[in-house]
């Protein structure tokens, strides 16, 4: 497994496991089956409602603490001061962990952006105690980072977006290298395509990509493998969610193969730079207030 250095000089694996959309019923059995195969990164949110079952893979795997690198995130309804760091202690009691290798604000929420201001530095302050070893945020775009960066001492060592061959934010790229920040890819092979809602009616299934194909033939391998090489040979964290067992296995199975520069480049050029997930300056009325359950 490669790893990538954060920022603040805490390794994180290049690939790990994202549950989105995992049911609880399916998750910790996709957990403890990923740590199983030699994942080592696993990645959650408090709005996945499935913290408690990651923690139940964790503790399945069997593996020590410090193993592991353990991500989730928190939700807008628990933006603010105090109310952040009540979230930390609600995902850590989930998790069954006493740490968070990263923590990182869900969306910015720009309506409200002072509260996630209270927000990111409640982050702060749990990384100067050394209750997370790294922060970041997701979903932002150059013009929340700026705001946010304006405000804040610590740099985010972490920025999670949508990241696919079809909506690839060069921009967004362009202004998490330009602080340090790592791009780190959620829906990496283009599953969010199938994101319910209306954000995109005319989705496309990247997976049947004609030219992905073409690659993927070369090389012996799946379009999912070469979408998740291709963002990590250029240097981005990946998060592929599964259940499958099969799928998982074959996920990992991204490092023994390097793809050219002419087919990189052939890549780079299918980005259409159509969001399929929710855009993040969309208000969404009262989706950003749900509360997160206590247990």
């Amino acid at each position: 497994m490669e790893t990538i250095t954060l920022n603040n000089g805490v390794t994180l694996p290049a690939l790990g496991l994202g549950v989105f959309q995992s049911s609880p019923e399916e998750t910790a059995d996709a957990v403890a089956t990923a740590l199983g195969l030699g994942y080592r990164h696993v990645d959650t949110a408090a709005a996945y409602f499935n913290e408690k079952e990651v923690g139940d893979g964790l503790r399945r795997a069997g593996l020590p603490r410090d193993a592991v690198f353990v991500e989730t995130k928190v939700f807008p309804s628990d933006y603010g001061f105090a109310e952040t760091l009540h979230a930390f202690d609600k995902s850590t009691r989930k998790l069954g962990v006493d740490h968070l290798d990263l923590f990182i604000l869900h969306q910015p929420r720009p309506s409200r952006f002072e509260r996630t201001l209270a927000a990111y530095r409640a982050l702060e302050k749990l990384l100067a105690e050394g209750s997370v070893r790294a922060i970041g945020v997701s979903n932002f775009s150059p013009d929340h980072l700026r705001r946010l960066l304006a405000e804040v001492d610590v740099v985010p060592a972490v920025n999670q977006i949508e990241l696919h061959p079809y909506f690839q934010q060069p921009d967004v790229q362009a202004a998490d290298a330009e602080h340090g920040i790592l791009t780190q890819a959620w829906s990496p092979i283009g599953g969010i395509t199938f994101y319910p809602g209306p954000w995109r009616e005319d989705r496309e299934n990247v997976m049947r990509d004609p030219a992905i194909a073409a690659i993927a033939e070369t090389h012996a391998k799946s379009p999912a493998q070469v979408m998740l090489r291709w963002g990590v040979q250029q240097g981005r964290s990946v998060i592929p969610k599964s259940t499958n067992p099969g799928r998982l296995a074959q996920n990992l199975d991204v490092f023994d193969f390097t793809l050219t520069d002419d087919e990189m480049s052939r890549i780079d050029a299918l980005d259409t730079g159509k969001r399929t997930g929710v855009d993040p300056d969309e208000p969404r009325g009262d989706f950003y207030d749900r509360p997160i359950p206590e247990a």
